[in-house]
């Protein structure tokens, strides 16, 4: 009997799943590695990303509580004595590290005034430079993953069409049903790769702009201090 004439009924059927469960579990071996360092990159992102939300909040929060503790009138003494007995970070941090310097010089015996300034403001710059780090630590896991995400995904949805092609040919079978599970794998590895790097953009764009107003404010705040201890200096030379 001639292949031809086989009703279309008496074909076998193909069954086609493509819940995502399904397809994770029907991919080809290097797609599936594909898929599952991508939700592993998104878990990281979103561990990261809540992290950072709550430094930043407690950050901020700090350098109010200190601000308004420094233009309060309190004595530059009596706050540094209070800030020195216990560890200290950001703005605090800056302000302890100027202030131990001045101790220092007025505290020996030579009482040097000679460079003075220059040391407290580069003891204050190597403290926001510490400040800075501390708040972009793990900043690049964001960025690597919001740039390099999508191509991941876009491997696993190269290889995914070729497998599927694969098949194809092997079946000699070019019906929807052959097709589209395949086609839908491979896709599904692009989606998983977007799902993992648009939120790391935004979270990596976002945390950056938070670092640099902190930045920003450390610095004016050096610049501030840096300019009431000039004065006191040039009162006591």
């Amino acid at each position: 009997m001639n292949p031809a004439d086989v009703a279309p009924s008496a074909l076998p059927l193909v069954s086609a799943d493509v819940s995502l469960i399904a397809l994770f579990w029907q991919a080809h071996w290097v797609v599936k590695s594909v898929m599952m360092g991508l939700l592993a990159c998104s878990v990281w992102v979103w561990a990261i990303a809540i992290d950072k939300i709550f430094l930043y909040s407690r950050t901020k929060r700090a350098m109010d509580r200190f601000e308004q503790a420094f233009w309060s009138g309190q004595s530059i003494e009596e706050l540094y004595r209070a800030l020195s007995a216990k560890p200290t970070q950001s703005m605090a941090a800056c302000f302890v590290a100027a202030m131990r310097e001045w101790k220092r010089s007025f505290e020996s015996q030579s009482r040097s005034f000679a460079g003075l300034q220059m040391r407290i403001e580069k003891v204050m710059n190597v403290s926001i430079a510490r400040e800075v780090e501390r708040l972009e630590r793990r900043l690049l896991v964001l960025a690597t993953v919001g740039s390099a995400g999508p191509f991941v995904g876009l491997f696993g949805t190269v290889w995914g069409i070729m497998s599927s092609f694969q098949s194809i040919a092997a079946s000699k079978n070019t019906s929807l049903a052959v097709v589209a599970p395949g086609i839908a794998e491979a896709l599904f590895a692009t989606a998983i790769g977007l799902i993992a790097a648009i939120p790391a953009t935004i979270f990596y764009n976002k945390f950056t702009s938070e670092v640099n107003r902190q930045a920003q404010r450390l610095e004016g705040f050096a610049d501030e201090f840096s300019a009431i201890l000039s004065r006191q200096i040039d009162e006591r030379a």
